[in-house]
C-alpha cells in the first residue's frame, strides 16, 4: 500500500535539486506531509503525482524568498553539499535519479540561473521522466508553455556546461595532486594544474573570515589565494577524499569536524572552477 512514506526520498530528491538546500528541502517535504494531512483521500487519484504537485508548488514559492534573502547573503552563495555514497547503477527511477549528473555542484549551481518555473518544468522533464500534459497539470500552465520554457532551460544549460567531461579517476587524480601541491607550498606546481581563467568561488556566508566576498579569476590570483589561506586553516587539520553530490571532493576537518569542502570542475585536464563551502550551516549534513 502507497504511503506517504513510500515517497519521502523521492520528494527529497526533487526539493534537493529545486532548493540546492538539503535543510530547505526537508523542511518543504514536511510542509508536503502537513498539506497531504488535510487532503481528502478520495480526492486523490494518483498520490506520487499529488504529493509532487504540492511539493513542486511549495519550491517554486520558497525561490523567489530565497532570491529576496541572498540579496542580503554575503560573499557567493553556493548551493549545501550533501555526503553521498556510489550506489549501483539502478534501472529504477524513482532511485536512479540519485545516481544521476543533476546533484553535482555545477549542475545545481546552473539551475540558480533558471527562473523557478523553468527550473521545475526542466527538472520534472529531464531528470524525473514526467510528460508535458502532467507538468502542466502540476503548474497551472499551458503544455505549450511548459515546452518553450523547457527548451530555453535546456539551450542554456548546454551553453554553459563543460564541453568535455573527465573521467572520475582523472577528476579524483588532480584533487589529490591539488591538495599535494597546497600542502607543500609549491606556487609552480599547483599553477600548472589550473587552467588560465580558473575561477575560484568561496562561501564563508560571513561566518568564515578566509572566504573570499567575490570570485577570484586567474591562474595566478587563484594560486597565490590558495597558498595564502593555506596558513589560517586550524590545527588537527585532516582531509580526506570525499564523495560530494556524486563526484570527489576534498572534505577538511578541523578536530573532526567539518571545516570545508572543496569541490573541482576539470576541463582538458585542468582545474576549471574551484568551490569552497565553508559556511558551517552548511556543513551539518556532511
Amino acid at each position: 500500500m502507497e504511503t506517504f512514506e513510500t515517497y519521502r526520498s523521492y520528494l527529497f530528491a526533487i526539493a534537493y535539486r529545486m532548493l540546492g538546500s538539503a535543510m530547505d528541502a526537508e523542511d518543504i517535504v514536511q510542509e508536503t506531509y502537513l498539506r497531504y494531512q488535510t487532503a481528502e483521500p478520495a480526492t486523490i487519484h494518483s498520490l506520487k503525482a499529488y504529493l509532487t504537485t504540492i511539493l513542486t508548488r511549495l519550491c517554486m514559492d520558497q525561490l523567489q524568498l530565497a532570491r529576496r534573502k541572498r540579496e542580503q547573503y554575503v560573499g557567493p552563495w553556493l548551493p549545501e553539499p550533501i555526503h553521498t555514497e556510489e550506489i549501483p547503477e539502478a534501472t529504477d527511477p524513482e532511485k536512479r535519479v540519485e545516481t544521476e549528473e543533476s546533484i553535482s555542484l555545477a549542475f545545481l549551481v546552473l539551475l540558480e540561473q533558471l527562473q523557478p518555473f523553468e527550473r521545475a518544468v526542466f527538472l520534472l522533464r529531464e531528470v524525473f521522466d514526467y510528460e508535458f500534459a502532467e507538468i502542466a497539470a502540476m503548474l497551472e500552465k499551458s503544455e505549450g508553455a511548459c515546452r518553450r520554457s523547457f527548451s530555453r532551460a535546456k539551450q542554456h544549460l548546454l551553453e554553459q556546461r563543460p564541453r568535455f567531461k573527465p573521467t572520475p579517476e582523472m577528476h579524483r587524480q588532480l584533487l589529490v595532486n591539488f591538495l599535494t601541491a597546497v600542502r607543500s607550498g609549491e606556487m609552480t606546481t599547483l599553477t600548472e594544474l589550473l587552467s588560465e581563467n580558473v575561477v575560484l568561488w568561496a562561501d564563508g556566508g560571513g561566518k568564515n573570515k578566509q572566504a573570499a566576498l567575490r570570485p577570484i579569476h586567474g591562474r595566478d590570483a587563484v594560486a597565490r589565494f590558495t597558498l595564502g589561506t593555506r596558513r589560517f586553516w586550524p590545527e588537527n587539520v585532516s582531509v580526506e577524499l570525499a564523495s560530494i553530490n556524486g563526484q570527489a571532493a576534498l572534505l577538511i576537518r578541523a578536530n573532526g569536524q567539518p571545516f570545508s569542502v572543496l569541490t573541482m570542475d576539470v576541463e582538458q585536464e585542468r582545474i576549471q572552477t574551484i568551490r569552497i563551502i565553508a559556511n558551517p550551516e552548511k556543513l551539518a549534513r556532511i
